[in-house]
């Protein structure tokens, strides 16, 4: 199953089929569909994990608002997966913390 309308990104026209790689494994998407939804349709849930105490996050709002979704998108952390679009060859990561270099800092 795809997504097919969003609520702040409109219509998406399911583009040609292409590669991503998530944390090291690669899985199929969509052009013109965003990260979230490529996924959600590969049956990963979990983008991210709190800084404080390593909780699961994952696609919480939908619309860009919330950052659960944030995630480490070819080496940039924070990236909101649920209004990104893919792009064939996107190398995606789970993101740890708030994504910058001092995660040691913040577990304190």
């Amino acid at each position: 199953m795809r997504v097919t309308e969003h609520p702040i990104l409109g219509g998406l026209t399911p583009g040609r089929v292409v590669q991503i790689v998530v944390d090291g494994k690669k899985i199929e998407a969509r052009e013109g569909e965003t990260i979230a939804a490529a996924l959600l349709a590969a049956g990963i849930r979990v983008n991210r994990y709190t800084s404080k105490r390593h909780e699961p996050r994952g696609l919480f709002c939908g619309i860009g608002q919330c950052t659960d979704c944030v995630m480490v998108v070819n080496g940039v952390p924070n990236v909101r997966t649920c209004v990104t679009p893919v792009a064939s060859g996107m190398v995606i990561e789970t993101q740890h913390g708030s994504g910058g270099r001092a995660e040691s800092d913040e577990e304190v």
